[in-house]
């Protein structure tokens, strides 16, 4: 029997590293692909030594080529927290656009199956909650988040386009807040800021009154609805995430608990745009795919933090200043 090929796009963030691991470990010959922009070679670099595991340094917004046959792609290149789509906005709607034409492209040529990352935030401040998948969003397309709402709303566009017009097989999965070990500190995402602060012994920052609502997912949980996702004949937008809505406030003080941290919590104003509620409908995840979450918060929290811990004092202190000049072309 073939060995399958996988091709992964921002493989060395923090999902993508997660998909490596899972299809290394189900038997396929992974293609990583990465321009490093915000991914990390240290999450995937386990994985050199490996036969079945190829690492490709390159920016998939330009023209994408793999050699010799290929089954499936998983585009996952995109800057996804709030502090790198604001430094490199051009950046994040070329990833969004002209990387899912590339992609959708090379997957049209090899007859390959492609699920692409979709979000949360195409639902935008949402006024329905949970949100369906039917629910088509509250979006702001010239504000400041919109760079990234927009190219994940394009993205879903042209992926279903390629799949009605061309008859490409597509999957579109849209990811709600995750967390888990390989997360970045200092990216500006709420779970790596609150315990990033706690282990350096800053005050706790909450923007806004802290009312606003996640729902946090662990990372093994997504990547497995991910998988079956993909395995699926299922075309349209699933939700994958943990309808377990909590507060940021609430969330905070759970840290605040997880860590130790004798720090005072600091509020300060409510970024512009910023949703006030986040809660995935699952329903279709769960009759589909026969998935639902099953690591609880405080399970995936404890895992996450000792990930923290482990860090040296560098990592822990650090903030990324990556020159982004280049990019914005």
């Amino acid at each position: 029997m073939t060995q399958k090929r996988i091709l992964i796009t921002g493989a060395a963030g923090f999902l993508g590293s997660h998909l490596c691991d899972r299809f290394i470990k189900e038997g396929y010959h992974v293609l990583a692909m990465d321009n490093l922009i915000t991914g990390d070679l240290s999450n995937i670099e386990h994985l050199f030594e490996l036969q079945n595991f190829e690492f490709y340094h390159h920016d998939v917004s330009k023209f994408v080529h793999v050699a010799g046959e290929l089954d499936y792609i998983l585009h996952f290149a995109s800057p996804a927290s709030p502090i790198d789509y604001l430094k490199i906005p051009i950046q994040t709607l070329k990833v969004g656009s002209l990387g899912t034409h590339n992609l959708l492209g090379l997957a049209k040529a090899k007859g390959a199956r492609m699920l692409i990352a979709s979000t949360s935030e195409v639902y935008g401040d949402p006024n329905v909650n949970p949100q369906p998948e039917e629910y088509w969003g509250n979006v702001n397309p010239v504000g400041p988040r919109g760079v990234y709402d927009e190219a994940k709303r394009f993205q879903e566009a042209i992926t279903m386009a390629y799949h009605t017009f061309h008859g490409v097989e597509t999957r579109i999965v849209r990811i709600f807040n995750t967390y888990g070990p390989r997360m970045r500190l200092n990216d500006g995402r709420v779970l790596p800021a609150f315990i990033g602060q706690a282990l350096r012994g800053e005050d706790l920052t909450v923007f806004g009154d802290g009312s606003q609502t996640r729902s946090f997912c662990f990372v093994d949980d997504l990547i497995d609805g991910i998988y079956r996702l993909l395995m699926s004949d299922y075309a349209s937008p699933v939700n994958i995430g943990n309808p377990d809505e909590i507060t940021i406030s609430q969330f905070c003080e759970e840290i605040i608990k997880l860590t130790g941290t004798s720090q005072k919590i600091v509020y300060k104003p409510l970024p512009t745009d910023d949703p006030k509620q986040r809660r995935p409908d699952i329903t279709k995840a769960q009759e589909i795919l026969g998935w639902q979450p099953k690591v609880d918060r405080a399970e995936g929290l404890k895992i996450t933090y000792d990930y923290f811990k482990s860090l040296s004092p560098t990592a822990l202190s650090k903030i990324e200043h990556k020159d982004f000049t280049s990019y914005n072309k």
